[in-house]
């Protein structure tokens, strides 16, 4: 880039005279995904979340992030894509594991204020549906 110019972002506006970033750039982007992988369920709602990949995050004893993982542990919270400010949703700590399939492609668990089922939607190296 060059320095002292600003970046190009493509936008569109609607019918109602809003301004949007146009659906490929924002995905270029990282503001947006077009491929889930995984889906999130809130079972007292129905609130459902769905987003490319996940994380869980781990946190010290003043409530500041630790470390990210790959894999559920009580003290954790599940964080879904894209990992910046836009996050899809992001959990309180899990407090329970209730059940799990051994490759994890289900999980129930329960947070502080919450109880959730984790779905893997596709095989994420292969990208073929579970």
């Amino acid at each position: 880039m060059i320095t002292g110019v600003q970046p190009k972002i493509l936008v569109n506006i609607d019918e109602n005279g809003e301004m949007h970033v146009d659906p490929t750039q924002a995905e270029l982007m990282g503001l947006v995904e077009s491929k889930y992988n995984w889906k999130l369920v809130r079972e007292h709602d129905g609130l459902t979340k769905q987003s490319r990949d996940i994380l869980w995050l781990e946190w010290n004893e003043e409530g500041r992030f630790k470390a990210k993982h790959y894999d559920i542990a009580v003290g954790r919270s599940l964080i879904m894509s894209p990992f910046n400010e836009m996050f899809t949703w992001q959990t309180t700590e899990v407090t329970a594991i209730i059940a799990s399939t051994p490759n994890s492609d289900y999980i129930k668990f329960e947070t502080r204020n919450s109880t959730y089922e984790l779905f893997r939607l596709y095989d994420a190296p292969t990208g073929n549906p579970v």
